[in-house]
């Protein structure tokens, strides 16, 4: 495949890799809303969820065009695996690394990896079948 070819199949990756990761962080959020775990809306709140969901994107984003490499046309399992549960890590990583000074409560920490590793399952199934009914390219 041409180098332009292989391009425009990192950016349809990403955009599954977008589309899938935001749904599974917007269901979370449902189920937090659902179950009271957010204050009432307001400006603050708007703005939050509006960086969060522009976060979720781009991480979706890059996950499906990094995935696609990662994988390439290979059918090891451990790499698919491997690749989810190292953006999981990474992504609880940070949040662990930015609040460590302030608290030590490991619970918090523990339910956001888990969401992490639901999202990133997610946006890997999704890769999965766009790979297998071929509307996404693997790296050759």
């Amino acid at each position: 495949m041409e180098q332009q070819q292989e391009r425009i199949e990192s950016i349809k990756a990403g955009l599954v890799g977008a589309i899938a990761f935001s749904g599974a962080v917007s269901s979370i959020w449902a189920m937090k809303g659902f179950f009271g775990q957010f204050p009432p809306i307001s400006t603050s709140i708007v703005l939050y969820g509006s960086i969060e969901g522009a976060i979720a994107l781009a991480t979706g984003l890059l996950f499906g065009v990094t995935y696609r490499y990662i994988i390439r046309a290979d059918e090891n399992s451990h790499l698919r695996e491997g690749a989810v549960f190292a953006f999981a890590l990474v992504r609880t990583g940070t949040l662990i690394e930015q609040q460590a000074q302030e608290t030590l409560n490991l619970i918090p920490w523990v339910i956001f990896g888990l969401e992490s590793l639901f999202c990133f399952f997610i946006a890997r199934l999704a890769l999965d079948i766009a790979i297998k009914k071929q509307w996404v390219k693997p790296l050759q």
